[in-house]
């Protein structure tokens, strides 16, 4: 699953947002979570730097491994134990991966807002650490042990506000995943498709957000998206999504920045793509009001190994 959670769920002093993400994921139950916008979340003594805690540890209070996420099958039993680094009540994310029951990896950004992958315990990390490139926001990468081997999984934010860092940043991620049979890019990539006519949607824009969207020509800009399917991956949500697609914004946190847009990815390499059983967005409940992005769900026909 991704999810943009908007300036780490709070606003201002008032946190009831992140609140609400908190429950919106115990309730989703994904194996694995790539969460942009964690305004707050880069402070000392949280997994950072690529660091896997022990395989099948739980943090404290978590639910376990034992049932089926909507990653894929179900994980094995945990150890249970509550040690693993970042647990912590320390800080945010610390306090969400031990709601949730994830083990979190964060990439920190110089000029943005930090971006992590959490994973339930039960799927070996074989590896983790950010994609070193100077992303806007940041990009973590992390490798899990699955049945059909090793998947590589980045979670990424793009530039929200050019078009050409946005391309240039597309190519570091088609380059970070180059060469891996088994591959997830997801997250806030800021890019229309190329795939849709997008005439009537950016009509609605104010112009200073409409130039986010338009080549200096005023062409509107796909170019990001469409580096990575050149570069071979699939979207996910029109290989095998069901309902509409649209990730932004949502009915209770909607901006002037958005006029029912899909913003939000899951891409997959055509072998990961192969075990893919659906993708959608979820709606409705709390999510309406945690933020102004949707969250987007894929499920596999994986288990961990």
């Amino acid at each position: 699953m991704t999810w943009n959670i908007k300036t780490g769920g709070r606003d201002g002093a008032d946190g009831r947002r992140l609140e609400r993400v908190f429950r919106v994921v115990a309730e989703a139950e994904p194996d694995v979570l790539a969460l942009q916008e964690l305004r707050g979340f880069g402070r000392p003594g949280l997994l950072s730097r690529g660091r896997p805690g022990p395989p099948g540890a739980s943090a404290p209070g978590s639910p376990g491994a034992g049932a089926p996420g909507p990653f894929g099958a179900a994980g094995s039993p945990g150890a249970g134990a509550p040690g693993w680094p970042g647990a912590s009540g320390a800080g945010p994310l610390g306090r969400l991966a031990a709601a949730v029951g994830l083990r979190p990896y964060l990439a920190r950004s110089l000029t943005g807002q930090p971006v992590a992958v959490l994973v339930r315990p039960g799927w070996p990390v074989l590896a983790a650490g950010p994609v070193r490139r100077p992303f806007h926001h940041a990009a973590q990468r992390v490798t899990l042990g699955t049945s059909a081997g090793p998947l590589v999984v980045i979670g990424t934010h793009l530039q929200p506000f050019s078009g050409a860092r946005r391309f240039r940043e597309a190519g570091w991620l088609a380059a970070a995943v180059r060469g891996a049979p088994l591959a997830l890019l997801a997250g806030d990539l800021n890019t229309l498709d190329p795939w849709t006519e997008h005439a009537d949607r950016l009509a609605a824009l104010d112009p200073a957000y409409r130039r986010r969207h338009l080549r200096p020509d005023g062409a509107v800009d796909t170019r990001a998206v469409a580096r990575l399917a050149d570069a071979g991956l699939v979207d996910l949500f029109r290989a095998v999504g069901t309902g509409d697609g649209w990730t932004a914004p949502t009915t209770g946190v909607a901006g002037p920045e958005f006029s029912t847009m899909r913003l939000d990815y899951l891409l997959a390499t055509p072998e990961l793509t192969r075990h893919a059983r659906r993708c959608v967005v979820l709606r409705g409940g709390e999510i309406e009001t945690a933020s102004d992005h949707y969250p987007l769900l894929a499920e596999f026909d994986l288990a961990a190994a």
